[in-house]
């Protein structure tokens, strides 16, 4: 390889950076923009977005005080709600798309083969399609309440879940599965001591995943539950209003800020993992 190819190489790569890098800080800007206004006085947050909060700006620590205590709705029961619906959603989803995605892998059907493109189909659908047929059976079905929306958000989370984890169990020898079975294993005991554990990297990428849309999820919510009964973090955000609907857009940013630190936390923690159940997921098979 010749110096003008190194060269033209060391170009690409220099350009390619500079590309990201900005790409890198149009996505960071928002975020940036939620920690400096959530510690500005309200009257600057739409006058003065971007500067800095010093000074007369500046209003420390009154703008999470006063989104958490604003009107009649207690702030800590929206995040024992969010925490609720985040955890079981996420428990309900890994079990069952892991198992059904283990028989669909293994059972080589017509039946099993529709079911998984159904699945994959499902990824394509936008949400507003079928949202308020969804209201209307969710309603009927008495799945209007933090306790069996995560049944709902199953439905909607299985479509990306089974297409991971379909991809993970086809890298898996069928031997490992054939040897449990001669030892006596049914197939309940086969998924849980040998099928399940190898499932860990997945596991984790496809948690990761869903932890992050559950927790962040406005729309669905909001169109099941009883607001005036349960309210999950981002409905209890969109209801810092005052009188005449004036917002309060410093304590909405600092409510905002404190929504998104546990998932970034979690995100930053766990992102690893992320891209190895990705390509464990997505490639093999």
């Amino acid at each position: 390889m010749n110096k003008n190819t190194l060269s033209a190489e060391n170009r690409t790569k220099t350009l390619l950076s500079v590309v990201l890098g900005i790409i890198c800080v149009i996505y960071v800007l928002p975020v940036l923009a939620v920690v400096i206004n959530s510690f500005k006085l309200n009257t600057y947050v739409k006058s003065d977005t971007f500067a800095i909060p010093t000074g007369e700006m500046y209003a420390g620590f009154s703008n999470f005080i006063k989104g958490m205590t604003f009107g009649n709705y207690p702030f800590w029961k929206s995040v024992a709600f969010s925490a609720f619906i985040t955890i079981v959603s996420t428990a309900l989803i890994l079990l069952f798309t892991s198992m059904a995605a283990w028989y669909i892998a293994r059972v080589n059907s017509k039946f099993c083969k529709t079911i998984y493109y159904l699945c994959v189909f499902s990824m394509v659908v936008p949400f507003q399609m079928v949202m308020y047929t969804l209201s209307k059976t969710a309603d009927t079905l008495k799945l209007n309440t933090p306790w069996t929306i995560p049944i709902v958000y199953l439905g909607f989370g299985a479509g990306l879940a089974i297409f991971m984890f379909v991809g993970f169990v086809k890298s898996i020898p069928i031997e490992i599965e054939e040897a449990a079975s001669i030892d006596g294993c049914g197939p309940l005991r086969t998924y849980f001591s040998v099928v399940f554990p190898m499932l860990k990297p997945t596991m984790i990428s496809v948690g990761i995943l869903e932890i992050m849309w559950v927790w962040n999820d406005y729309l669905l919510p909001y169109l099941v539950l009883d607001i005036n009964e349960y309210r999950t973090i981002p409905i209890h955000i969109q209801y810092l209003k005052g009188s005449y609907g004036t917002v309060d857009l410093g304590a909405t940013m600092a409510l905002i800020l404190l929504s998104i630190i546990p998932v970034i936390i979690f995100y930053l923690a766990c992102q690893k993992h992320i891209i190895k159940g990705v390509a464990a997921g997505a490639v093999k098979g």
